[in-house]
């Protein structure tokens, strides 16, 4: 069987996407057979480093366009003469979208949806994008064979905004990496407590500082918690960080809470390990990477109740209203060092996260791949 991949975020995205794209790569040229054939379409050969994420297997195929166009244009098309002069199997489009006519095209086609936070929360985003992405996602659930959901909260919304019959839809949920579960030497976790400068005490937050993320609730919460507990918030700015900012200076925080951008991916787990707690306050997500993050570095974490955040941290990690300022310094009070069964609950919780670990994440995509072959009775919805 010969699988394409929309491979531009496995060699161009840092963040989400991109790890989701390369680890499951990775776990799928593990799992599959040789008569696999695992072919990465990307517009153009991206960031290095990023390529060297994926591992190095005989499975595994960069592809590259065959004739000069604009990188977007061979995404939305040229990409489909490529995919029929390779002869592929199976197109999977790993970041919600499909190249414009594949199914007509005669090429069987899988697409991952990650969240329709531009559906769900549009005052997020810029009216030119809220378009684009909206056009995007009811053209791809319209072409795909098969529809994949990282969580049962992403299902719901892909039913409710694209009526989508939910027998194409399957709940296959993101492999993790099991990168945070090892243990940093003493003289790591002393050389990055050096550079980054981190205090003594504090609890951790990672991802992007964006509105919708919603750091400012754990912010907030410092004023109700130990006077010697910091927060470190590690992530790429935008403009919601200055108002971010501001309010840690307004309100005397400044000795409270760190901002990190620019931390490495090597940097990363020292930084979980020598915290508390992880707190991830966001509004809305389509699953929470960063949770699973903080459990496989021996975390407690405290995240928000509205969209997905309890199917990444199951029932032993605790979940507060997204405005509830007492609520998260209350949460966060009851999972520091010394809180009763605080040691319990982060076993439990590293137990619950192995669902999303090792290779059974790659045996149902193999599955799903095997059945899209076959005919279907469930079929697409007309294309505009």
């Amino acid at each position: 069987m010969r699988i394409g991949f929309d491979a531009k975020r496995i060699v161009n995205n840092t963040t989400g996407l991109g790890s989701y794209a390369r680890t499951l790569v990775n776990d799928l040229a593990e799992a599959a057979d040789d008569a696999t054939e695992l072919r990465l379409y990307a517009p153009d050969a991206g960031n290095r480093q990023l390529r060297r994420q994926v591992v190095d297997s005989p499975l595994i195929t960069y592809c590259y366009p065959r004739h000069a166009q604009l990188k977007w244009l061979w995404r939305t098309h040229g990409i489909i003469d490529d995919l029929k002069a390779d002869d592929v199997d199976i197109y999977h489009g790993l970041s919600g979208e499909l190249p414009v006519g594949i199914s007509k095209a005669g090429i069987s086609s899988v697409v991952t949806i990650h969240d329709l936070i531009f559906l769900r929360h549009p005052e997020y985003y810029n009216p030119v994008d809220r378009a684009i992405y909206r056009w995007k996602f009811h053209r791809a659930v319209a072409e795909a064979d098969r529809i994949i959901a990282i969580s049962e909260c992403t299902k719901r919304d892909i039913m409710y905004y694209g009526n989508v019959n939910p027998e194409r839809i399957s709940l296959i949920y993101q492999s993790c990496s099991t990168f945070f579960k090892l243990r940093e030497s003493e003289d790591k976790l002393q050389n990055v407590n050096a550079r980054y400068m981190l205090p003594p005490r504090y609890i951790v937050s990672v991802g992007t500082i964006e509105e919708r993320k919603n750091v400012l609730l754990a912010v907030k919460a410092l004023h109700r918690l130990p006077e010697d507990l910091s927060l470190v918030i590690v992530g790429r700015s935008t403009a919601y960080t200055e108002k971010v900012r501001r309010y840690i200076d307004e309100n005397r925080l400044t000795d409270r809470v760190l901002i990190l951008e620019n931390v490495t991916n090597a940097d990363l787990p020292a930084i979980y390990q020598m915290a508390e707690a992880s707190v991830y306050p966001s509004r809305y997500e389509g699953f929470g990477i960063p949770i699973i993050e903080a459990i496989q570095s021996g975390l407690p974490v405290v995240a928000c109740t509205g969209s997905c955040l309890e199917e990444a941290g199951g029932n032993d990690s605790l979940y507060v209203d997204p405005d509830d300022v007492y609520g998260m310094a209350d949460a966060i009070a009851q999972v520091l060092k010394g809180a009763e069964g605080r040691e319990e609950r982060i076993r439990r919780a590293q137990h619950y996260i192995e669902r999303f670990e090792g290779n059974d994440v790659a045996r149902q995509m193999m599955e799903l791949y095997r059945d899209v072959k076959k005919p279907s009775s469930v079929g697409r919805k007309a294309l505009p």
